[in-house]
C-alpha cells in the first residue's frame, strides 16, 4: 500500500517546445517527433473500439510470453459507456486466437450480454468483485504463470533487487485468503477485492498474480508481464543463496514515480501493441 512518504518524489518537468506540459522523462522535448501519444476520443464508440483493439492485444502479448495454460487467465477492461459491464476474453479460447469478434461483455452476476462464447466461472469472481469494490479500475489481469506462481508458494513480498521491481514499491502485496483454491466462490472474489486496495500488483499466494490498473488494459498487461519477470529475477538471485544488495527506499520510490507510473505502463505497451497489430491483423476481424 501506498503511505505517507510516497509523493516525496515530485514530477516537475519542463514542457515541450511547443509549451505543452509532459509528464514524464520519456516524452521528448523536441516537438514533431514520432512518439505514443494518448488518445482522445470523439465518441463512446470509438473509445470502446480501442479499448477492445487493446484487450486482444493483450491476451496475444501474454500469449507470445507463455502466459496459456489450457483455459485459466482472463483479462478485463470496463466498457467506456456502460461502466458497469466489462470485456473479456471468451472461455477455453488460446490467447493467441482471441480476436475482436470473439470477445465478451459481461455483468457483475456472470450474465454474458453480449458475445457468444461462456464467461470463466474464476475469472468473474475474481474480477467482478475488484470491478465492484473498486469502482475506479478500470481493468484487471491473471494468469497462472510459471515464476509468478512459484514465487507466491513462497508467501513473501518482492524484494527491490532492481529498478524493474521499484516499479513495485510499496504497490504490491502477498494475499493469503483462499490461497491455492480455486476461486469460484464469491466469498474468495470478495476477499481478494477488499485487499487489492491501491495495489498495482496482487501476489497471491499458491495461486499466482494478479494486477489492475485505473489507467488502462495496456498498463495492466504490461505490469503483469513487468510481474512475472520480477518474479523470474527474484528466483534466480534466490537460487545462488547470495544475500541480494537491495535499492534504498529513496531511490526505490524515485524509480517506482519515473519509470513505474501507469503512463509507463501503458507507453511500454504500445511497443508490444504496434509490434503485434503489424504482425497479427487477424486480432481486429
Amino acid at each position: 500500500m501506498l503511505d505517507e512518504h510516497d509523493h516525496d518524489v515530485a514530477i516537475d518537468l519542463p514542457p515541450d517546445d511547443t509549451g505543452r506540459k509532459r509528464i514524464s522523462i520519456y516524452q521528448p522535448e523536441q516537438s514533431g517527433l514520432i512518439f505514443p501519444e494518448m488518445p482522445a476520443f470523439q465518441s463512446f464508440e470509438e473509445e470502446r473500439t480501442y479499448r477492445k483493439q487493446h484487450l486482444v492485444a493483450a491476451c496475444r502479448a501474454f500469449a507470445m510470453h507463455g502466459f496459456d495454460y489450457g483455459f485459466a487467465g482472463h483479462l478485463t477492461i470496463r466498457d467506456p459507456e456502460r461502466p458497469e459491464l466489462y470485456w473479456t476474453n471468451p472461455m477455453c479460447v488460446h490467447f493467441s486466437q482471441v480476436r475482436m469478434s470473439n470477445l465478451i461483455l459481461a455483468d457483475h452476476k456472470g450474465d454474458v450480454v453480449e458475445g457468444t462464447y461462456a464467461i470463466n466461472r474464476a475469472g468473474f469472481v475474481l474480477h467482478a468483485a475488484v470491478h465492484d469494490e473498486y469502482p475506479d479500475v478500470m481493468a484487471m489481469c491473471h494468469a497462472h504463470t510459471v515464476y509468478g506462481t512459484a514465487w507466491c508458494a513462497t508467501g513473501r513480498p518482492l524484494d527491490m533487487i532492481s529498478q524493474d521491481a521499484a516499479a513495485f514499491y510499496n504497490s504490491h502485496a502477498v494475499i493469503g485468503a483462499s490461497a491455492g483454491a480455486v476461486a469460484v466462490e464469491k466469498e474468495s472474489g470478495s476477499s481478494v477485492a477488499k485487499q487489492i486496495g491501491r495495489n498495482r500488483g496482487v501476489l497471491h499466494q499458491n495461486h499466482g498474480l494478479l494486477t489492475c490498473s485505473r489507467h488502462s488494459i495496456d498498463d495492466a498487461a504490461f505490469w503483469f508481464i513487468a510481474l512475472e519477470r520480477a518474479c523470474q529475477q527474484q528466483l534466480l538471485v534466490e537460487a545462488t543463496g547470495i544475500k541480494p544488495q537491495t535499492v534504498s527506499e529513496k531511490t526505490a520510490r524515485y524509480s517506482r514515480e519515473h519509470v513505474g507510473s501507469d503512463y509507463i505502463g501503458w507507453l511500454h505497451f504500445q511497443t508490444l501493441y504496434n509490434h503485434i497489430a503489424a504482425t497479427q491483423p487477424d486480432m481486429f476481424e
